[in-house]
């Protein structure tokens, strides 16, 4: 760092600057600096939204490649092959093999869209159990599963959005 550079950092941390009686290469190196020390984000609210939504894309990817072995073959037996499931079923599945897969990459790129995938596919998933108990057998476990994860997602993307004023 040059001796001129060093007077104007050296200036910029002693308070307000004239910038009439600088020369015009010091002026923008003034104007380049920020004038607060950055937030290096270490846990932040936006940091623990991320982690959490890379998290749940890791988990749909997952889940994703399950339903896409389902439908191919890769796990179950004869007993269980695609084919002589029960058209919603299969419709269910197909559904969820690609929309599992479509928000993960969303989600870990922390994409709005992103989101806004993996809660349809967290409220789909809830609503099948809950409503259409003979597709997937209607287990309680994972309607509380999708609304504790709802509302953890709905927690961290509050506390995020009151971390950053409009």
């Amino acid at each position: 760092m040059n001796d001129e550079a060093r007077r104007a950092m050296n200036a910029r941390r002693a308070g307000p600057v004239n910038t009439d009686q600088m020369p015009r290469d010091q002026i923008s190196l003034l104007a380049a600096m920020p004038t607060a020390p950055t937030e290096s984000g270490d846990g932040s609210w936006t940091t623990r939204l991320v982690l959490f939504l890379r998290a749940m894309a890791v988990i749909s990817v997952v889940k994703g490649l399950y339903h896409w072995a389902q439908i191919t073959g890769f796990i179950g037996g004869e007993d269980s092959a695609f084919e002589i499931q029960p058209t919603p079923w299969q419709t269910a599945t197909v559904y969820f093999a690609v929309i599992e897969l479509v928000a993960a990459v969303g989600l870990w790129l922390a994409t709005p869209w992103g989101a806004v995938v993996w809660l349809t596919t967290i409220v789909s998933m809830a609503v099948i159990e809950l409503m259409f108990p003979a597709i997937y057998g209607g287990s309680t476990m994972v309607i509380a599963a999708a609304l504790v994860l709802l509302t953890i997602y709905l927690g961290l993307a509050w506390m995020a959005a009151h971390e950053r004023p409009p």
